[in-house]
């Protein structure tokens, strides 16, 4: 028996109370670039297709607030997928994650954000945290013995990450792949060289990809080119007898309240709204809630329903339609004059104006549930790690948007950036309406999320003493 097949027995021989002195192994890499844009989404999802291919269960993972890149790999991989991110979710939580999934895979893969030194916390603070082995993942088009040099650089910069190899990407030829092999010291072996072929390309939009849903067929097609591409190059093999990563359990200390126990949350789901975390749809049925999720494109009322959701998305592609579906848009604001607590994220808070203009500069009617209009304003956005200072408590958060709300009421408060005393994100609070351009990361502090969508009376407009913002991280 291997180390790694005692460390599983172990793992599974104990009852949950005793999980904290039990330890999991699972070889496990984290995929990361120099920058953003070098395919690291690309490799991610055809990696984790060619081993579900061979039959492997592969467990995928993605590094910071990102909707759009889970959905993707959740389809290619046949798993669920969860952020990992060490400011939003904190460290407990992210070893938590780990160590169950590393109880059930025959492989764990972690797909960076941006560069792997860019944020703080980064892509190499979390690598190091759990010793993840990285491989980089770099576009080299242009260029030969550079990209190893590069990859040296990467690889000398931090003395607590080991990097594994390279996956050249966008390689141009055979001889193309040879000069790169030729100068990479012995410890950086190219593990693979992917060749450049724009139909293994993932389709992307303003704020990243594309929605899986909207391309399930063309994806599928990406995914096996991707997967044959890479099997060719014997990463599967490369990849799965690395030496296996010790995750050691947390127990689970936090006591999650049934405070929603009896309640029924209505979740707008669909192609205008999609951007949920699936730990606050956990969160929210550990704490007691049913979920009924409904499209506000296609559906004619609300489910029944004690509180309402409304996440972010894309609205703004979906304009006309939610201005049509006027039975909608009567039956949320019923919920809205009843005092029935609504919270609106980004895409849902837009939904929540009197009006949203689209690309085409056409206006059209919303929910009016705020006053003041939203528009887009072309790729100039808004993007960065805040908490959102709520009377409820404060919640770890994040922005990103390409959009303008203007007209609004004075905010409640804004939110705190991570990084700079600046304030960030506007709040609005309408009777029991909570919205903002803020995503909230549910788990990081269950007790207010309770509180926001708690039945109760409409609280009083208290305001959280802020300075305006003065702009965008």
């Amino acid at each position: 028996m291997t180390e790694r097949d005692e460390i599983r027995a172990e793992s599974h021989s104990g009852t949950p109370a005793d999980l904290g002195l039990r330890r999991a192994a699972c070889p496990a890499v984290f995929i990361a670039a120099p920058a953003s844009g070098q395919g690291k989404t690309t490799v991610t999802a055809a990696l984790a297709r060619m081993l579900r291919n061979q039959g492997k269960v592969v467990r995928v993972f993605k590094t910071g607030p990102d909707y759009l890149d889970p959905l993707v790999l959740a389809q290619a991989s046949g798993q669920p997928v969860d952020q990992l991110d060490l400011w939003m979710a904190g460290e407990a939580y992210c070893r938590r994650r780990l160590f169950d999934a590393a109880r059930e895979a025959d492989l764990i893969l972690v797909e960076g954000a941006m560069g792997l030194f860019d944020g703080e916390p980064s892509s190499a603070d979390l690598a190091a945290l759990f010793g993840l082995p990285m491989v980089i993942v770099m576009d080299v088009k242009g260029m030969a013995q550079t990209a190893s040099a590069l990859v040296a650089g990467l690889a000398a910069f931090r003395d607590d990450i080991h990097i594994a190899g390279l996956i050249a990407n966008a390689c141009g030829s055979q001889r193309h792949r040879e000069l790169i092999d030729a100068a990479l010291p012995a410890t950086l072996p190219l593990l693979a060289a992917v060749a450049r072929n724009a139909t293994l390309a993932l389709p992307e939009r303003h704020l990243g990809l594309v929605q899986a849903e909207e391309v399930r067929e063309d994806l599928e097609s990406r995914f096996e080119a991707g997967a044959k591409a890479l099997l060719a190059e014997g990463l599967a093999e490369a990849l799965l007898q690395l030496p296996p990563v010790i995750f050691d359990a947390v127990p689970d200390n936090d006591t999650i309240p049934l405070a929603l126990h009896g309640r029924t949350i209505a979740v707008a789901r669909d192609a205008a709204f999609s951007f949920i975390y699936q730990a606050n749809l956990e969160l929210l049925e550990r704490m007691g809630a049913t979920l009924r999720f409904f499209s506000p494109l296609t559906d004619e009322c609300l489910p029944p329903c004690d509180a309402l959701w409304l996440p972010g998305g894309y609205p703004e592609l979906h304009t006309a339609s939610l201005a049509a579906n006027a039975s909608m848009r009567d039956d949320i604001r019923r919920l809205f004059t009843a005092d029935k607590p609504i919270l609106a994220e980004c895409g849902g808070m837009l939904y929540c104006l009197e009006t949203l203009t689209d690309y085409d500069g056409r206006a059209h009617t919303m929910l009016g549930l705020l006053p003041g209009h939203g528009a887009m304003r072309g790729r100039r956005g808004c993007q960065g790690m805040q908490t959102a200072e709520l009377p409820e408590g404060a919640i770890r958060a994040h922005a990103h948007h390409r959009s303008l709300a203007e007209g609004t009421p004075e905010p409640i408060g804004h939110g705190r950036r991570q990084r700079h005393s600046a304030p960030g994100e506007a709040i609005y609070r309408e009777r029991r309406l909570t919205t903002t351009y803020l995503h909230l990361f549910f788990p990081d502090n269950p007790a207010a999320v309770a509180r926001l969508f708690e039945q109760g009376p409409v609280p009083a407009r208290e305001t959280i003493d802020t300075e305006e913002s003065n702009g965008c991280d």
